[in-house]
């Protein structure tokens, strides 16, 4: 599954890579760990709003949640949507009908396990440009305040050939849109068959990835700065 990524570049970066501009442009800093359990503000773009750059927080919560500790509850469990279920599941199955997100990214973090141990890989595409991954959002009212909070969830699909190697036990990726089907994936016309279509993995021929350091686990030192992205080797894989 997928629960921690990065999206590095700078804001500029990001609105002419995927042609839409933040709205609030002042909330907006790189990321180099983003922890799906912390539930941050992560910049996606909806099918409702297709020319902005938005912040939603991470974690899916469904409109039929009845107060924050249900939702609170349910957005640990919802960072992942299977896409081969996520037409039948009930905390998805509302929202991959139109509710399509681009969620924006250039890397993502998965652990190999090797024996009794576990080494952290940082996942990107050859050409190091950002991409996204494919999501779907929901926007759950507050009965007691009124607010409105907005949240996403990132499919997932079993994992290609070099994602089997470094996620070796439960082998699965994020579904990462392909360049030309991004405008696709936001269209709300697209029928089931055509939105299934997209949830497939990506061509391991376009992507890259090495080991890390342990920081990313570190209890005592924050892992969101550049160095936990950095190549770190392990002799113990090298064998």
């Amino acid at each position: 599954m997928c629960y921690h990524y990065a999206v590095t570049a700078e804001k500029e970066v990001l609105e002419e890579r995927f042609q839409s501009y933040f709205n609030d442009v002042g909330d907006y800093l790189p990321v180099y760990h983003n922890d799906g359990f912390t539930h941050r503000a992560m910049p996606v773009i909806t099918a409702d709003a297709p020319g902005e750059i938005q912040l939603y927080n991470w974690g899916l919560i469904p409109h039929w949640v009845k107060d924050r500790a249900g939702a609170k509850q349910l957005s640990n469990q919802t960072l992942n949507s299977v896409s081969e279920t996520v037409y039948e599941k009930a905390s998805f199955k509302s929202y991959i009908p139109k509710k399509r997100c681009l969620v924006l990214a250039d890397g993502f973090f998965e652990w190999m396990h090797v024996g009794k141990q576990t080494f952290p890989h940082f996942i990107y595409l050859k050409n190091r440009e950002p991409f996204a991954f494919a999501g779907i959002y929901s926007h759950w009212t507050d009965k007691d305040t009124g607010e409105i909070i907005k949240t996403y969830s990132i499919l997932t699909t079993p994992a290609n050939t070099l994602m089997e190697k470094i996620h070796n036990t439960k082998k699965r990726m994020p579904v990462i849109l392909r360049r030309d089907t991004e405008r696709q994936w936001l269209d709300q016309s697209l029928i089931k068959d055509e939105i299934v279509n997209l949830m497939q993995p990506y061509d391991d021929e376009f992507m890259e990835a090495h080991t890390i350091s342990k920081l990313i686990t570190s209890r005592t030192e924050s892992s969101n700065q550049e160095r936990v992205i950095e190549v770190c080797e392990y002799p113990e894989l090298s064998v």
